[in-house]
């Protein structure tokens, strides 16, 4: 009876807004500050959608609960991930902080977004989050101190730009079978490593010998337009080396349903071939057509217009598509 009675005590000042709406014995979450250290990150395989990290990962709490008993949700092969700790038990700071850390080297998934190819950026994520204990009773925080890595990390091919960790709730849709089971929430701890290809990669490696095509295609709009089978070759050949020049960077990539931006690049130069090759063939006509009194100098001059113009057209239409697409 007075258990009763305490019970609707409680539930009419809580509707008032005097007691605060926490049903009893329930304990706030615990906060476990968490950062991390990156050393090293290698064999970053786009084809994969994976990469390697070798990093330190360390904790700082006050309560029970262990925040150590962690599993990284987007690690792969399980059979060659190491994690060592710092301490067989956590230790005590002078602070009264609870304290212990990992070194963790493994594989690592990421879904590799190739529409901005080739000046695509990615953010590395390496995502843990507890086990056992849900949001309720345990939240991951960035540690106050700045997230760090090895200052002489490199990855091949790649600039880096920052990184950063941030903490989101993870949130499972199901009871994995268990029909005693609620779905649950968790907290999820994030690092970010934000990477990005160097422009020299897009100008050198990949627009120059492109630019080189262009440029030669175009040539055959300076030919006198008496030279049909020479003005022909010229953008002919100009069409066969786009095909080889973006079958080359195609096979680095996985096979994707979307065209990449370097797709769209080489789709704008297949149209300005085309425009060229369409040319050369109705001023031939034309030329031929007017018969021997016809010289070709008014054609030969409106081709090199016209040749100027094109190639106006392409640079515009890249930029667009770098800036826009």
């Amino acid at each position: 009876m007075k258990q009763a009675l305490h019970i609707a005590i409680f539930l009419f000042f809580s509707l008032q807004g005097l007691l605060p709406v926490k049903a009893f014995g329930q304990d706030e979450p615990q906060k476990v500050f968490t950062g991390i250290y990156l050393m090293n990150v290698y064999d970053l395989d786009v084809n994969e959608y994976s990469f390697y990290a070798d990093f330190y990962l360390w904790f700082k709490w006050k309560g029970d609960r262990d925040p150590t008993n962690i599993e990284f949700v987007n690690s792969i092969e399980k059979w060659g991930f190491t994690q060592t700790m710092f301490h067989d038990t956590a230790q005590v700071l002078p602070d009264g902080y609870s304290y212990n850390g990992m070194r963790v080297e493994g594989r690592f998934y990421y879904s590799f977004a190739l529409s901005r190819f080739p000046l695509d950026k990615h953010s590395l994520d390496i995502r843990l989050e507890n086990v056992i204990y849900p949001i309720d009773s345990l939240v991951y925080v960035p540690d106050t101190s700045k997230v760090l890595q090895r200052k002489d990390l490199v990855i091949p091919g790649w600039n880096i730009a920052q990184s950063k960790i941030s903490s989101h709730v993870n949130f499972y849709e199901t009871a994995f079978g268990d029909s005693s089971e609620r779905a649950d929430r968790f907290s999820n701890c994030t690092f970010h490593l934000l990477i990005s290809r160097p422009w020299s990669y897009f100008l050198l490696k990949l627009m120059l010998p492109l630019m080189v095509v262009i440029f030669a295609s175009l040539g055959a709009l300076f030919i006198h337009p008496v030279y049909i089978d020479a003005r022909t070759s010229l953008p002919i050949g100009g069409l066969l080396s786009c095909v080889f020049l973006q079958q080359a960077y195609s096979s680095a990539l996985p096979d994707v349903g979307y065209m990449v931006l370097m797709d769209k690049i080489y789709l704008l130069s297949y149209l300005l071939i085309a425009a060229v090759m369409l040319r050369v063939i109705l001023a031939g006509n034309v030329l031929a057509f007017a018969g021997e009194g016809h010289s070709g100098g008014d054609l030969l001059r409106r081709d090199k217009v016209l040749a100027v113009v094109y190639f106006a057209v392409f640079i515009i239409g890249t930029f667009a598509l770098v800036i826009f697409a």
